[in-house]
């Protein structure tokens, strides 16, 4: 990409981003509008705009961003939100420090030397992909090889290594702590007296499973134990329930319409309402409501008593009981009886708790098998999107384009922003499927699947993203030479060449990334849009229209590797095209402002997990600098440095560095600390209230005075919850 593309590509995601800006500040004004940019406010039965200012000033919602506190966070929106900040910030002060030593010493150091004007005929070793412009004489690219300009190099690797140790080990302890005073509250969690049972063995003969688990827990904690519910199939019963639902709903969606336009609506009771009979729509569901709450009262009674798995939810009536047994090994044979802390109700994914121990293993190294299959052949696709839209390439594969291409306000575009935008809508076909393979590994809690399919969509981010268009386009040019002469000198010369050619290429993308990304993210266009066009022709109900405009949570399973991927580029170009640390810091600072405000107004968490996906993100975070600090070593090694082996000492401290916070931190994360589940509540648990807490709405009775707990049931805090089961 030549420099003024850049700038252009720079100029213009600038310049969107402020009319989005713009646009919000006029949009989050009008009343009709406030269910799209306060969500998580009014949820709360708050006033939209309470303590916030109705001020013209388009700046006026970074004020209220930055003088929020954590306390503000943890309360809105959770502490899983509050720990996300954590990350952003510990990310903006690994970029902010280490760029404050790195741009005043490299770019001098850089731009000084002469490597690219003597070497001006040999175009493998720039930034910009055959053309030589004011970014590579920046770079590590205009150093000399043997220079001993490259000490300073080699020393910003060690800088930005000590700076990621510390803002890590900072981070980590106060995630810890945050985690610590979520767990202390004097409020009564569910999920903090129960634990989950699975892989229990039959019950002998004339015992139930129920009996069964009972006997077992009261035998172990016999002044503790309070009950236990038997998980049970409910596939049936929840099908039943959802069309009950839906009858539900279709009735009152049929009075409205009745109640505004004074006329009886009518439907053709065929598929899809468009072929059989016409009949009065509420007669007719009203009909379809009594026949299935027959079919429902029928199908609960037969899943009690015959359809108990083995798996169960057992209650303590303390937390610091729940806690320990959490904790403990219950059976001498370590694949019977295994516990966990229980999830919370919201969370459960029923389908999957009575899956074996050794079923879910093979599941487990099947799927990563799977994934890694994916993430290999997948990067075929992606180098190939990747290789074809430069216009060099687009020309030859499409030869009638080139007129188009000649005219030079089209190929500034093009140039700007044509693979950006390519790799962006391949990336988006992925998350679910992710999401999918890692509830089929049997993970028992929405949040736990979620942070399986974070770390599958990071790896897969890294390896396709980053090293597939790295790599991609000088293995489009060199695949023929390779195939002539496969030689290892040849295959390692073209990985360290490669990196330096794409920075041009990361620049423009987190340029993109940051810019227009988080203009759409605070201006909700597109939420808007949609919102009005629903409730303008779909939505007749109120009921209907708060489900046009829930707004869900930050979706952690993409926007957790999106920002990591993001990190991964800007430490591995830190060094070797030191401004991208400007774009590195912009991102995450634009990043935090931005989140902080829907965090506030907007989003609304699904689930709480109390911080258990920053080990994940700490993990990831060193995956990145270890591949940082690999790629250093190798890119030192091809400018052949004497003293490129300094590198290996870092190496090897990252992965110590990494045993040791595991170590000390993670247990806190994997299990409650007694110390912490020991403190005093505010008032008594009501243990019965605890119990039905974990009943599923499929399994509930419509004349609860005459309903029987008999301990099978479980219970699901929304709808969203029977479609995962």
């Amino acid at each position: 990409m030549e420099f003024g593309s850049f700038l252009v590509s720079l100029g213009t995601s600038a310049a969107i981003f402020v009319v989005l800006m713009l646009l919000f500040t006029w949009l989050s004004r009008k009343p009709g509008n406030v269910t799209i940019y306060y969500p998580n406010r009014i949820i709360k039965g708050l006033e939209p705009w309470e303590g916030t200012s109705l001020t013209r000033n388009p700046l006026a919602w970074m004020r209220e961003a930055f003088t929020s506190s954590e306390q503000d966070i943890v309360n809105v929106s959770g502490v899983d939100t509050a720990v996300h900040f954590v990350f952003l910030s510990t990310a903006l002060g690994i970029f902010a420090c280490s760029g404050l030593l790195l741009l005043p010493t490299l770019l001098p150091i850089a731009a000084t030397d002469h490597n690219l004007k003597t070497r001006s005929k040999n175009a493998t070793d720039t930034t910009s992909k055959g053309t030589f412009s004011q970014i590579d004489n920046l770079s590590m690219a205009n150093i000399t090889k043997k220079s001993p300009r490259l000490w300073a190099f080699l020393g910003a690797v060690y800088w930005i290594s000590l700076v990621t140790y510390f803002f890590l080990w900072k981070a980590y302890k106060h995630v810890s702590t945050l985690r610590a005073q979520a767990l202390m509250s004097t409020d009564v969690k569910p999920e903090q007296f129960a634990i989950l049972v699975r892989d229990m063995p039959h019950p002998p003969d004339g015992q139930t499973q129920k009996e069964f688990i009972d006997s077992y827990f009261r035998e172990i904690y016999p002044e503790t134990f309070y009950r236990s519910l038997v998980v049970t199939e409910n596939s049936k019963v929840n099908k039943i329930w959802e069309k009950l639902e839906g009858y539900k709903k279709k009735l009152a969606r049929a009075e409205a319409i009745n109640e505004a336009t004074n006329n009886r609506p009518t439907n053709k009771t065929g598929m899809c309402g468009l072929v059989g009979k016409q009949v009065d729509s509420i007669e007719y569901y009203t009909e379809l409501i009594n026949e299935s709450v027959a079919k429902l009262e029928t199908e609960q009674k037969a899943v009690l008593a015959e359809k108990q798995q083995t798996a169960a939810i057992v209650f303590f009536n303390n937390r610091i009981t729940a806690a320990s047994a959490a904790q403990s090994l219950h059976c001498q044979m370590v694949d019977k009886w295994t516990v966990m802390e229980a999830p919370e109700p919201r969370q459960l994914i029923w389908k999957n708790l009575n899956i074996k121990l050794f079923g879910r293993i093979i599941r487990q190294y099947f799927i990563y098998f799977f994934v890694a299959v994916t993430i290999l052949f997948y990067m075929i696709p992606i180098a190939f999107v990747s290789a074809i839209t430069t216009l060099k390439n687009l020309q030859k594969i499409i030869p009638f384009i080139k007129p188009i291409v000649e005219l030079t306000s089209v190929r500034t575009v093009l140039e700007s922003f044509l693979p950006q935008i390519a790799l962006l809508v391949f990336l988006a076909m992925l998350p679910k499927l992710l999401l999918f393979l890692s509830k089929a590994e049997g993970i028992p809690s929405q949040s736990h699947a979620i942070r399986a399919a974070s770390g599958k969509y990071f790896y897969f981010s890294v390896f396709n993203v980053f090293i597939g268009v790295t790599l991609a386009g000088t293995l489009f040019n060199t695949v023929k030479d390779i195939a002539k002469n496969p030689k290892l000198d040849m295959v390692i010369n073209l990985l360290a060449t490669s990196l330096p050619k794409s920075a041009t290429f990361f620049l423009t993308y987190v340029a993109l990334k940051f810019f227009i990304g988080y203009g759409l993210e605070l201006s909700r266009i597109i939420p808007l849009i949609i919102f009005h066009l629903k409730k303008k022709f779909l939505c007749k109900t109120e009921a209907e229209v708060k489900e046009a405009w829930y707004p869900g949570d930050l979706s952690y399973a993409t926007r957790v590797p999106g920002d990591l991927l993001i990190l991964t580029i800007t430490f591995c170009y830190s060094v070797i095209a030191p401004l991208i640390l400007v774009f590195g810091v912009t991102y995450f600072g634009l990043g935090w402002l931005v989140l902080r405000n829907q965090a506030l107004k907007v989003y609304v968490p699904s689930y709480e997990s109390y911080g258990r996906m920053w080990p994940h993100i700490h993990q990831r975070i060193l995956a990145a600098l270890f591949l940082f600090q690999v790629v250093m070593f190798g890119y030192l090694g091809a400018k052949t440095f004497f003293y490129t082996a300094l590198v290996i000492p870092l190496i090897i401290i990252s992965l110590i560095f990494g045993y040791v916070c595991r170590q000390k931190f993670y247990g806190g994360f994997e299990h409650t600390a007694l110390e912490v589940a020991c403190r005093e509540l505010k008032q008594s648990p009501d243990l019965e209230e605890i119990f039905r807490a974990y009943i599923p709405h499929s399994l509930s009775t419509h004349k609860p005075d005459e309903h029987e707990f008999k301990g099978a049931m479980s219970r699901y805090q929304d709808f969203n919850a029977i479609s995962a089961a």
